[in-house]
């Protein structure tokens, strides 16, 4: 959405754009220990999947990695894409959108606290810690939704997965 607005040095109207703010999430899923949910250290307060905002110059799917080792502490293999999350409302402090991956630890074991959040730990589906925030309470019935069939993954970029086989 264009908007115009006032310089705050010049005082000259200039024209910029209101634009959602791309992020990345992951559920990092375990068979036998369930997913991993962070408590919030910052606003909004409460629990959520993992997860953070892509930088410029970034991959979705690095900033995704990258999100997980820090605020989880787990290197991660994403397997594909669970959806694109782009409600307005989604966020209560500015309008984002998430890509959220499924995606599984490297090891388990190394899973911690780390940058946004004040606590990690896996959790089974059926007794998940509340309240979720964000629209994080769909996203976990879409990867349920996966998990029993009804719902497939989405690949990959092509790209992506090239250039991380190189590495």
């Amino acid at each position: 959405m264009e908007a115009h607005r006032e310089c705050p040095h010049c005082g000259k109207t200039y024209t910029g754009f209101r634009n959602p703010t791309p992020a990345a999430d992951v559920i990092i899923y375990e068979p036998s220990l369930g997913i991993v949910v962070i408590e919030r250290k910052n606003t909004p307060k409460g629990y959520a999947i993992p997860g953070g905002f892509i930088e410029e110059g970034e991959w979705a799917e690095e900033a995704a990695v990258r999100e997980m080792r820090e605020e989880t502490g787990l290197e991660v293999e994403l397997l594909g894409l669970l959806g694109l999350y782009s409600n307005p409302d989604r966020d209560p402090r500015f309008h984002t959108m998430t890509a959220v991956y499924v995606g599984k630890p490297k090891d388990a074991k190394q899973l911690q606290a780390g940058d946004d959040a004040k606590h990690a730990a896996f959790y089974p589906l059926e007794s998940l810690p509340k309240p979720l925030v964000f629209d994080h309470e769909q996203v976990v019935h879409d990867f349920s939704d996966y998990l029993s069939g009804k719902r497939s993954l989405a690949p990959l970029d092509a790209s992506y997965c090239a250039r991380r086989r190189a590495q």
